[in-house]
């Protein structure tokens, strides 16, 4: 407990003076408002995504060295490179706090320019010469967002992946397999669906997940940091809007967040949890949920 209030009030959640070593009221308070700005469920638990993100939200630029490593180094420090970067013009990938090849690239591209020894390592040189540079860019965009505008961003050949908890998964699966490849994963956790998705290059992943206590449609697209996806908003969007267009069927949300799922994936994903339906009604929804899909997805 007090190595979670001390992480929690070094990121500036304090749970105030009469915190104690039980996990009370203001201590749930405190974990539900790191939740909320972390993209997070707000659940005031503290699971093992919320502790992750946990510690790695205490990780300053500057205070390790940053690498390619198997698995793949994580952080708020990890975060402010790729956003230096991107804002120099260099293309880091997604701004997801993940060191992992893209990252790596842009680095190595950083360090020729500048005439650093290119070893794709952020060591003290590299970081110096990284701060100088951007110290006046703070408010310069990131190249990756001019890309996702520009739709310089390569897209993705591989199958559709649809996978999660829930009796929409199937006649998903089946009426959007008349359009692309699919491939219907079940009983996997969301990092062996991103496993498989990035390794497949697959054009895109939706997630369901069934859940008895909430109300209607939540649609949720990649959003953290300081970037999100573009494309997921607009698959998510234009879900909710055909959904809108249907009296009969629940309401819907849309909302940016930093789930596993949505963050360790590199294509477009959207997450879809919603509340109990009959079969039919599955089957109404999964038609036009196939029906958007096309329109927005391009080979």
């Amino acid at each position: 407990m007090r190595e979670l209030h001390d992480r929690l009030t070094a990121l500036g959640f304090p749970a105030g003076v009469d915190a104690s070593d039980e996990f009370e009221d203001p201590t749930v308070a405190v974990v539900e408002a790191f939740q909320r700005s972390r993209g997070l469920p707000i659940t005031g638990d503290v699971d093992a995504t919320t502790w992750s993100r946990l510690v790695e939200a205490g990780w300053q630029l500057g205070q390790r060295l940053l690498y390619l490593a198997q698995p793949y180094l994580r952080g708020d420090d990890v975060a402010d490179v790729q956003v230096r970067l991107a804002q120099l013009g260099f293309n880091p990938g997604r701004i997801d706090g993940i060191f992992g090849r893209l990252l790596e690239v842009a680095l190595r591209e950083f360090q020729s320019n500048c005439a650093l020894e290119t070893t794709g390592v952020l060591d003290r040189a590299t970081l110096l010469e990284l701060q100088r540079m951007s110290a006046t860019m703070k408010d310069r965009q990131l190249v990756n967002d001019a890309r996702d505008l520009a739709g310089f961003n390569d897209a993705a050949t591989g199958p559709v992946v649809i996978c999660g908890d829930s009796a929409l998964a199937a006649p998903l699966a089946r009426l959007l397999s008349s359009v692309f490849s699919v491939v219907e994963l079940e009983g996997m956790d969301a990092e062996h669906v991103a496993t498989f998705a990035n390794a497949n290059d697959a054009a895109l992943v939706i997630s369901l997940q069934s859940l008895e206590h909430i109300s209607g449609f939540h649609l949720h697209y990649w959003a953290s940091y300081r970037s999100h996806s573009r494309e997921g908003e607009r698959l998510a969007s234009a879900i909710a809007m055909a959904f809108s267009q249907q009296s009969a069927l629940p309401r819907v949300e849309v909302t940016g967040m930093a789930l596993p799922i949505l963050r360790e994936t590199r294509m477009i994903t959207v997450h879809i949890e919603h509340d109990t339906h009959s079969e039919q009604e599955l089957h109404e929804i999964a038609m036009i949920i196939a029906g958007i899909v096309p329109e927005v997805i391009h080979r």
